[in-house]
């Protein structure tokens, strides 16, 4: 079968849910046997296409003016299928710029499947909303991350949708030798995220000031870049608190199993989330986990089973977990334990099986 998945950025222009997500789908779809071909913007020193591990990847340019670059990006989709011809094609998010599948399938008959990420969902303005309800009405199937998504999905649109989540490469992520950089001696509660204002994470600095106050071993490391840096540097000087906050920036993402397994606890404070998938990967390391009870966390971890969830913009839950947690060993080792055996339902294998069940279904079934 021949797939496209559209996706707006791709590796390695980022390595955030939606892209290493259609990465991983389509290596695993290859590897079923199929031709996948990815759709996505182009960045300058990139290849407008190339290879990658039997992936197509077809790179568009796409202007910073944002509706000449929308209708622009939409025409070249449009082009790009056309000669691809594909037997269905794959939707990464329900926004304006992914309107092409819908004039392609009432052109050219190809069926179309759309799959919520997250802020598409979540945080859609009032002119998203009307596309994304066009885009879903046509669709032939609609898939959500989680059961909480899949509501929010249904306000735009009361139909029948899949609930499909994310996977993880279980091969990566497990118990191995640990990150070399973080010191022996330290507790690390460790964070992995863009440092923007939707992942809350002066919240979860304030609270690091009152776990490090009760426990001075330990210290908070932020793992990443974002736009909201200087202001939570500045934060962390006034609490005053710079000895036990480390913005270690970005590493590579073959390196997240390394750090991981230096972590004694991961935390995930966001005020908005569709499917973490780093949570799956903290808990395949077997990392007890203190995360917001927002969007799609809460239909991944249980409270008390897997970590803790926490009211988000609320440091004092914050901090009460965290300590809760490093204050009684034999609960840390029990959800330790817990965490490895209930990710090992997210392995991209199966939920490669899933996706190509669907498109089969379609395909041999639809009458589009």
């Amino acid at each position: 079968m021949k797939i496209v998945i559209i996706v707006t950025y791709f590796l390695p222009q980022r390595l955030a849910g939606a892209e290493l997500a259609s990465y991983n789908l389509a290596k695993h779809l290859t590897r079923l046997g199929h031709d996948v071909h990815i759709i996505t913007t182009h960045d300058p020193g990139l290849p407008y296409f190339h290879m990658m591990e039997g992936i197509y990847v077809h790179r568009i340019p796409y202007s910073k003016f944002k509706i000449v670059g929308t209708l622009s990006f939409c025409l070249a989709i449009f082009q790009t299928i056309n000669k691809i011809k594909p037997s269905i094609i794959q939707v990464q998010g329900i926004g304006v710029g992914f309107i092409s599948p819908l004039i392609l399938k009432k052109l050219l008959k190809i069926p179309y499947i759309v799959c919520g990420r997250g802020s598409d969902v979540y945080l859609p303005n009032i002119y998203t909303k009307i596309i994304s309800k066009m885009i879903l009405q046509n669709a032939d199937a609609i898939v959500a991350l989680t059961d909480n998504m899949r509501q929010k999905m249904n306000e735009i649109l009361d139909r029948e949708i899949y609930i499909i989540p994310n996977g993880i490469d279980l091969n990566s992520f497990h118990a191995i030798s640990p990150y070399s950089m973080l010191e022996k001696d330290k507790i690390n509660i460790i964070f992995i995220g863009r440092l923007h204002p939707v992942k809350g994470i002066q919240y979860l600095i304030k609270a690091i000031k009152q776990v490090h106050e009760k426990i001075p071993q330990v210290r908070l490391v932020l793992i990443g870049e974002g736009e909201q840096r200087k202001s939570l540097e500045d934060l962390v000087e006034r609490l005053g608190i710079e000895d036990c906050v480390i913005f270690f920036g970005s590493i590579p993402n073959n390196r997240i199993p390394d750090i991981l397994n230096r972590a004694d606890i991961f935390t995930l404070s966001s005020l908005s989330e569709g499917f973490p998938t780093v949570i799956l990967e903290a808990m395949a390391c077997g990392i007890p986990i203190v995360a917001s009870r927002v969007g799609g966390i809460p239909d991944i971890m249980q409270n008390g089973v897997n970590g803790y969830l926490v009211e988000p913009k609320n440091p004092d839950d914050i901090a009460k977990k965290i300590l809760d947690l490093l204050q009684h060993d034999d609960l840390r080792q029990e959800i330790s334990q817990n965490n490895k055996t209930h990710v090992k339902v997210y392995g991209w294998e199966k939920i490669a099986l899933r996706f190509e069940n669907i498109f089969l279904d379609i395909t041999q079934n639809s009458d589009t």
